[in-house]
């Protein structure tokens, strides 16, 4: 479908491709990595057709169409509502529609319907015709609402004029309008950035079936390891193909990596002991000959280079916490309003609560954008006055880092100067020292902010919290910028921080990496639940929450929620009730029904538990638990097998071990959900 060939581009000496292949295929979905400043943009820039190369060819196999969402948004009419906007993506239909119809008449007109001109007009009809029946126009409006839906609009905000919705939102608005396009190439870079959770979770289903290629750069591992089928890593100018999602690009590179330097050791053994034999008999006659045979042997050796260093990431922790009480900040029902633009006010908590925060613990905040997230931070902060009583340890240290606090920060200054702006006597080496940890070193500290790429200042924007130490953190969206690694390192020292922090974020990975609760904030209230993201996210479906209604009843905290109970286990089997023994008759239609459980599990499909009964629904459930062990098993087998070095030099080998792999996820998938589904059945039963 899309082919790059032999690609060259250096800007100011520097290489960014060098030669670079590369091949989608339709169906494909790509996860484009590398380390910052690689090229992922530049190269999604080039495929798109917005940025020449100095050398190479760019070959959309069948005039395949390419479709591209950017980080910023472009130049747009904004009096125009996200619908009216959304439904752009059908201009072409208009110019199809012409082409149509030119095509039909130069058809009609042609005196001669056997020559190859006519075959050729009726070849081009048939693909603008083949578009047109693909495009559905007919069907425009109700498919522009249904994705805008998905992406967190409402009806009447979907009506709304785009110059009333932030730069986020008008985001939505741009990918809505790329998808609706529905081109056979979408090219994606950070797709998620302006997403909620639950957009972002309705993004991957709607992707999950696209029909298309898609190339995704996102530095959004969650996401990744649910979209990708392959893996393409940009690196010294090439591209490196991974069969799998992100997590098995991980494991294959550094497989491929202990492979790499095995060899290139090997070979610089080889190379020394080389060395030192002709050194030793170069010049006596009886070994001259041999001394010879190794020089030549080592002029003609294709050397080995050794692998690339690993790229610098940041190094730092959060300073010892003060002491504080044990309760950090306590808050009882309350309720929150903001002036609306239009008169009256905006309830954003109405009667939320009672919540307590105390020591130690480690809280994500979650939910929609605009539900109250950021709101309910600067209330914990004590900086957001609240209808009800809210009460702080006297102890409290805080640290704040706002949602947009890297982009607030002075642009006329350096580097250097941001951090010294914020410091409380430190020296400046321990300034030098504390920057270097956040990867500026040398002259970098005297770069100017206003320079700085969106990554670059959301470390220095981490590096000035870390001036006072305080015992409670509250960070609002801290990895926004942020690569995978740098994300990495700050869940690292957060797991490590001995305080109480508050985190608001939409990137799943980072907080199941982090957070020991989870407070949901929706429809004017709070929900809490003990664990990580995965972990509240099975409670929310199986409603084991600890609730906090709109009444307020109930007292919610970091510690006290209860632990989400384990997934029900298999029931006892009840009495018939006679306590005999059974009849023949009895056993027989026991007999048949078992028999027939077993066919029907054997063709995947496992009756209601209602229709087995107890008893023969937890034989299904030791089943189902059987086969998804062994489903399991070939799992770890054939994970093994593709970390194989090896394996990639036989392609065949390699494309067998890839489906059927892929295939027992699939498996494994579809029995623990036939488990689940099943297992709440036998409970609702028992």
């Amino acid at each position: 479908m899309l082919i790059l060939r032999d690609l060259h581009l250096a800007f100011g000496g520097r290489v960014l491709f060098d030669g670079l292949g590369w091949t989608v295929r339709a169906g494909e979905r790509v996860g484009l990595v590398g380390p910052n400043g690689a090229g992922k943009s530049t190269l999604l820039r080039v495929i798109a057709g917005e940025q020449s190369v100095d050398q190479g060819d760019v070959i959309y196999e069948g005039g395949a169409s390419v479709g591209f969402l950017r980080q910023d948004t472009q130049e747009e009419d904004l009096s125009i509502s996200p619908l009216e906007e959304a439904l752009h993506a059908f201009d072409d239909v208009l110019r199809l529609e012409a082409e149509a119809e030119r095509l039909t008449k130069e058809m009609e007109a042609h005196p001669d319907h056997t020559t190859d001109d006519y075959f050729k007009l009726v070849e081009q009809f048939s693909k603008v015709h083949d578009r047109l029946l693909t495009r559905e126009s007919h069907t425009a409006e109700s498919r522009a609402a249904s994705i805008l839906s998905g992406l967190g609009f409402s009806d009447d905000e979907m009506r709304r004029p785009l110059s009333t919705f932030s730069g986020g939102w008008r985001m939505r608005v741009a990918l809505a309008r790329l998808l609706l396009g529905a081109p056979d190439v979408l090219l994606l870079d950070e797709p998620t950035n302006h997403l909620d959770i639950e957009s972002i979770d309705w993004l991957e289903q709607y992707l999950t079936t696209y029909p298309g290629a898609v190339v995704l750069v996102s530095h959004d591992q969650y996401f990744l390891d649910r979209m990708t089928t392959s893996t393409a890593d940009l690196i010294r100018g090439q591209i490196d193909n991974y069969p799998g999602n992100y997590a098995h690009y991980l494991e294959a590179r550094q497989e491929r990596r202990l492979h790499w330097q095995a060899r290139y050791d090997n070979q610089q053994k080889e190379i020394a002991e080389a060395e030192r034999f002709i050194a030793r008999f170069r010049a006596k006659a009886t070994k001259a000959k041999q001394a010879q045979s190794r020089i030549k042997a080592l002029e003609k050796m294709e050397r080995i280079p050794p692998p690339p260093p690993e790229a610098n990431t940041m190094r730092f922790r959060f300073p010892d916490p003060p002491p504080s009480g044990r309760q950090v900040v306590e808050i009882g029902t309350f309720s929150k309003s903001y002036p609306a633009p239009e008169g009256g006010e905006t309830k954003v908590f109405d009667r939320a609560g009672p919540l307590t925060l105390e020591k130690g613990d480690k809280v994500a905040l979650v939910g929609k954008n605009g539900a109250g997230k950021s709101t309910l931070a600067r209330i914990l902060l004590g900086t957001e006055s609240i209808e009800g009583d809210i009460q702080q340890d006297r102890r409290a240290e805080m640290a704040h880092f706002a949602q947009h606090q890297a982009e607030s920060l002075e642009p006329s200054h350096t580097v250097f100067q941001s951090l010294q702006e914020k410091s409380r006597g430190h020296s400046d080496t321990q300034l030098r020292s504390l920057l270097g940890a956040f990867l500026f070193t040398g002259d970098a500290v005297e770069k100017s902010v206003s320079v700085l790429s969106g990554g670059e200042r959301s470390r220095l924007a981490l590096a000035r919290t870390l001036l006072s130490p305080a015992n409670v953190l509250v960070l609002d969206e801290p990895t926004n910028h942020l690569d995978i690694v740098s994300k990495n390192v700050l869940a690292e020292a957060l797991r490590q921080y001995s305080g109480t922090f508050v985190l608001v974020s939409h990137d799943r990975a980072f907080i199941d990496a982090v957070a020991e609760s989870v407070w949901y904030v929706e429809g004017g209230s709070v929900q809490t639940y003990r664990g990580t993201y995965t972990e509240a996210q099975w409670q929310r479906e199986h409603g084991t929450a600890s609730k906090l209604a709109a009444s307020g009843d109930g007292q919610a905290t970091g510690k006290q929620t209860p632990t989400p109970s384990p997934l029900p286990s298999k029931p006892a089997a009840k009495s018939s009730g006679g306590g005999g023994k059974k009849s023949k008759e009895e056993k027989r239609r026991e007999a048949e029904a078992r028999n027939a459980l077993y066919r029907m599990m054997k063709d995947g499909t496992v009756p209601p538990a209602k229709e087995l009964g107890l008893d023969l629904a937890a034989r299904a459930l030791e089943l189902l638990e059987q086969s998804i062990e062994e489903k399991e098993a070939e799992k770890v087998t054939l994970e093994a097998k593709m970390a194989d070095p090896d394996l990639y030099a036989k392609p065949k080998e390699f494309q067998q071990t890839m489906e059927a792999l892929n295939a027992a996820q699939t498996d494994l998938k579809d029995l623990m959900q036939r488990w689940e589904k099943l297992a709440a059945e036998v409970e609702a039963l028992a």
